[in-house]
C-alpha cells in the first residue's frame, strides 16, 4: 500500500485534494495528513473520512523538524504532496515574517526530512519516492492587460507581494534540491482554485457569504484586476497525474483558462445566488448589486494571471473539465447546503480580521 504524506491538508485545496484522492484509490493507498490547524484549517472538512482505517491525522507544524522526523521515522512515506503554506496576499502585506517562516522554513524542513529518509548512501535515493511542491501562479508577477499573454513554466519569477515572494524563495529551494542533490521532486503552480471548504477570506466563498447576509461586497480598485480560475477538484487530479505520469524535476502549470475579471465573478456569484436561492428563502432579499462597495485597491496588486496549461496537456493529457458556470453553482450549492460550517468558520477571530481588513475602506 503506497503511503501518502499531505501537508496541509485540513485546509482547502489539502482536504479536496484527499477527498479526491479517496474517491479515486479508496483502500488502496494510506494518506497521513500533517496540519497545523491555523485559522484555515478545519477538521470539519474531513469528518466524512476521518474513521478510514488507512487514513490518519498529525497535528505538527512544517516548521518543526523535530516532528517531521518523527513521522517520517515511524512511517515509509512513499510520496510526499506538499500543500501547507500561508496563502493569503493581505494577510501576507500586514504579516510578511510568518509567510516567510511557514512557506520557506517549512518548506526547507520537509526537503530536509524527505531527503534524509529517502537517500541511499550511494547518494541516490530509493525508488518509487516523490515529492510534489503545490504552488502558485503568483510567482510569476503580472501580466499584461491583452488577453494574449501568458504565464509558461520557462515565465521568469517577478513575485510582487510578500505571500508570492515567499512562494517564489519555496519553489527555488524545491529547485535547488531537484539540481543539487537530483531529489525526487516536482513543483506544480496553479491558478486561483475555487470550491468546497475555502476559507471565506477569498473572493468567491467571501462574496457568498457576505452577501447572503446583506453585507458589503468590497472590490479593490477599479475591479477590472483579472484572474485566471480552476475548479478544485480539476486541480486535483492534476496533482494526482503529475505525481503518476510527471517526468521528475519538472515544472507543470495548471491553469483552467477560465479568465474572469474580479467585477465579473462579483457579478457571477449575485446572479447565481438569485437563481439558485427558492423564493421562499428569507437571505434571497439581502441578495443585491447594491452591496458592491469598491474599496482602496491592494499594495502591489498584479493586474492579470493567466495560465497556460499547454505542457500538462502535452505530456500528462490533464485538462481542465469543469467550465466555470458549472463550477460556480457548484460552489454555491455546496455553501447553501452547508450554513453551520460557513457559520463555524466565520465566528470569532475571522470576524475581527475582517473588519481589520475592510472595516475603515
Amino acid at each position: 500500500m503506497r503511503t501518502y504524506l499531505v501537508t496541509g491538508g485540513a485546509g482547502f485545496i489539502g482536504s479536496n485534494y484527499i477527498h479526491y484522492m479517496f474517491r479515486k484509490y479508496g483502500d488502496e493507498i494510506r494518506i497521513i495528513n500533517v496540519d497545523k490547524l491555523t485559522y484555515a484549517g478545519n477538521l470539519e472538512n474531513l469528518r466524512d473520512i476521518e474513521d478510514r482505517d488507512n487514513y490518519t491525522f498529525i497535528r505538527a507544524d512544517i516548521t518543526d523538524s523535530a516532528a517531521i522526523r518523527e513521522i517520517f521515522e515511524k512511517n515509509d512515506i512513499d510520496r510526499v504532496v506538499h500543500f501547507a503554506a500561508e496563502s493569503h496576499v493581505d494577510r501576507s502585506i500586514v504579516n510578511p515574517e510568518v509567510f516567510v517562516q511557514t512557506n520557506v522554513i517549512g518548506t526547507a524542513v520537509m526537503l530536509n526530512c524527505a531527503k534524509a529518509a529517502w537517500e541511499l548512501p550511494d547518494g541516490t535515493f530509493r525508488d518509487g519516492k516523490k515529492f510534489l511542491h503545490v504552488s502558485t501562479d503568483e510567482v510569476y508577477g503580472s501580466l499584461p492587460d491583452d488577453g494574449e499573454s501568458f504565464f509558461y513554466e520557462t515565465t521568469p519569477y517577478d513575485p510582487h507581494s510578500p505571500y508570492s515572494a515567499s512562494k517564489a524563495g519555496s519553489d527555488m529551494l524545491v529547485k535547488a534540491y531537484m539540481d543539487t542533490y537530483h531529489f525526487p521532486a516536482n513543483i506544480t503552480n496553479t491558478s486561483n482554485n475555487y470550491g468546497p471548504y475555502q476559507f471565506p477570506e477569498k473572493l468567491i466563498p467571501l462574496l457568498i457569504n457576505n452577501a447572503l447576509a446583506g453585507k458589503e461586497l468590497p472590490v479593490y480598485g477599479d475591479g477590472k484586476n483579472i484572474r485566471d480560475w480552476l475548479y478544485v477538484d480539476d486541480h486535483a487530479k492534476g496533482i494526482d497525474m503529475v505525481q503518476e505520469k510527471g517526468k521528475l524535476f519538472e515544472t507543470y502549470n495548471i491553469g483552467g483558462h477560465n479568465e474572469k475579471r474580479n467585477i465579473e465573478i462579483v457579478n457571477i456569484v449575485i446572479e447565481t445566488l438569485l437563481e439558485i436561492l427558492p423564493e421562499s428563502d428569507p437571505r434571497r432579499k439581502n441578495v443585491s448589486k447594491d452591496l458592491i462597495k469598491y474599496v482602496t485597491d491592494r499594495k502591489g496588486h498584479d493586474r492579470r494571471y493567466a495560465i497556460a496549461p499547454d505542457k500538462i496537456r502535452e505530456q500528462i493529457g490533464w485538462e481542465p473539465e469543469t467550465k466555470f458556470e458549472d463550477g460556480i453553482k457548484k460552489t454555491i450549492a455546496w455553501y447553501l447546503e452547508n450554513e453551520a460550517w460557513l457559520a463555524n468558520v466565520t465566528s470569532g477571530n475571522y470576524q475581527n480580521y475582517y473588519e481589520e481588513m475592510y472595516g475603515n475602506r
